[in-house]
Formats: structure tokens, C-alpha cells, sequence
């Protein structure tokens, strides 16, 4: 049973409705690599993957608090994600909830909290790389319940065969537990075209749990120069500017032509 709006609290009633919490930092470039050496973390020790954004060149359904994602997983099942952010989960169809793959997850950052509906399906391997290379459509990786959740949940309307390939961002990402946090962390390092990086670390907890983990995790990340995701999103954003910049022109103004 429920508990009442007034004995959970102000961080609890932010995050009602949720099925987790996520804390994340981030830690900028010149920090990365002492990052990765106070976890004790090393490449050989990572999982890589291969990430794909799909937006027009104005990036403007990430603008709208649309994610369209698929990833390139090695020597394990490659996926893709669709992301509607911020929900309110009494407002999300119950059917969704239903949907293998289905999630609200809470993202806690300095400005606030943010909930985020998501529906992630596995995708056939040579799938994503067949849509980059345009010798399949998005539509077809995507798959049916994807594009419904998208055409009933977003606030804007767009064509998928407009959209532009941003990427691939090259990811190695670690699970790990430390002695100094009761929660399990997860790094990832993102790399991109010009060979910045960004390494995000994050904690996963219940919703019960997200007020002591929100101050007690940036507490613990501090001497490392960790930042609050205060753009709700930085890493994403970071990789996006970047890919969406290196499109022709053309592309350019044929995207923003398509989408309204």
C-alpha cells in the first residue's frame, strides 16, 4: 500500500511513482583519468559498447526531452532506448508499465529531480550498423512498440526517416561495490570523435533510499572534482553538440525543414 504524501517527505514525494533512483556525477576530462585510478578501474577490465544517438542536426527532439538510442554491445545483446523526459507517472498508460523493457527512473541532480519514462528492446546484431550505414531505416531497429510509445508520449511530431546518425560515442563501463558507499556504482567513459572524454559515475538505488543517497554520494565523490548533472543530461548533451556539429549543411536545413 502507498504511503501517504505527508510521511514520505520532500525527496520521497519527488520521486513517487518511480521504479528507481539514479545519483550521477560527472567528472570532466582533465579529472577522467584520476577518475579511473582511484576506482581501480582499467580498460581491460571494461565493458565497451558503441552508442548511437538519432536526432536532426538542431537536436530537436533532445530539446523536446526526447532520447532515441540504440547500442553496440561487444560480445553481448545490442539494444536500443527510447526516452520521454520529464513524466508524470500517473499520466503514463498503464499498458506501458506491462511493456517488457519498461521503466520510470528518477534522475537526482542539483536542480532538482527528474522522472523519465523509457521502453528499451533488444536489437539484432548488424541491425545498428545496417541503419548508420543506410541500408536499413531507423523504423525497422526500432520496432513497432518503440514507435507507438514515442507517437503517444512526445510532445512534438517528427519523421524518423528524417532524423540524422550522431555517433558512434565509444563507452567503457564498469560495475562495481566500494568500501566507502553501501550502494554499487557504475562508471562509464564516454570518448569522443576528437578524443574528449567524460566519465560519469552513478549509484542506482530505491526510492526509499534517495534522499541519504542523493547528499551522501556527491559527499563521497567531492575530493575528485565531481559535478552534480546539473543540465539533467550533461553527458548526453556534450556528445550530442559535438556529433550534430560535424553534419553537412544540407543536412542541416533538410532537418529542420521535416520537423515541427
Amino acid at each position: 500500500m502507498p504511503r501517504p504524501a505527508a510521511s514520505r517527505g520532500r525527496v520521497g514525494n519527488l520521486v513517487a511513482g518511480a521504479d528507481t533512483v539514479e545519483v550521477k556525477a560527472t567528472i570532466a576530462h582533465k579529472q577522467a583519468k584520476r577518475g579511473l585510478k582511484h576506482f581501480g578501474l582499467g580498460e581491460k577490465d571494461a565493458e565497451r559498447r558503441f552508442i548511437y544517438f538519432f536526432d536532426t542536426p538542431a537536436l530537436t527532439l533532445f530539446r523536446a526531452g526526447i532520447i532515441a538510442r540504440a547500442r553496440r554491445i561487444i560480445d553481448k545483446q545490442h539494444d536500443s532506448t527510447v526516452k520521454i523526459r520529464p513524466v508524470r507517472p500517473e499520466k503514463v498508460p498503464l499498458k506501458w508499465r506491462k511493456e517488457r523493457g519498461f521503466k520510470i527512473e528518477a534522475d537526482a541532480g542539483e536542480k532538482g529531480i527528474v522522472l523519465s519514462a523509457s521502453l528499451t528492446k533488444p536489437v539484432a546484431k548488424g541491425m545498428i550498423k545496417d541503419v548508420e550505414q543506410e541500408k536499413a531505416s531507423l523504423a525497422s531497429m526500432l520496432g513497432k512498440a518503440q514507435e507507438l510509445f514515442l507517437a503517444e508520449m512526445a510532445t512534438i511530431r517528427y519523421e524518423l526517416a528524417s532524423l540524422s546518425v550522431l555517433g558512434p560515442i565509444e563507452s567503457s563501463c564498469w560495475k562495481f561495490d566500494h568500501p566507502g558507499l553501501p550502494w554499487p556504482v557504475s562508471a562509464e567513459l564516454w570518448k569522443r570523435g576528437d578524443g574528449a572524454t567524460v566519465l560519469e559515475v552513478s549509484t542506482r538505488v530505491p526510492v526509499a533510499q534517495a534522499a541519504v543517497a542523493n547528499a551522501g554520494f556527491f559527499a563521497f565523490l567531492a575530493e575528485l572534482g565531481a559535478e552534480r548533472d546539473n543540465a539533467q543530461q550533461m553527458k548526453t548533451r556534450w556528445a550530442l553538440d559535438y556529433y550534430a556539429g560535424k553534419l553537412p549543411r544540407a543536412t542541416k536545413a533538410s532537418s529542420s525543414r521535416k520537423v515541427s
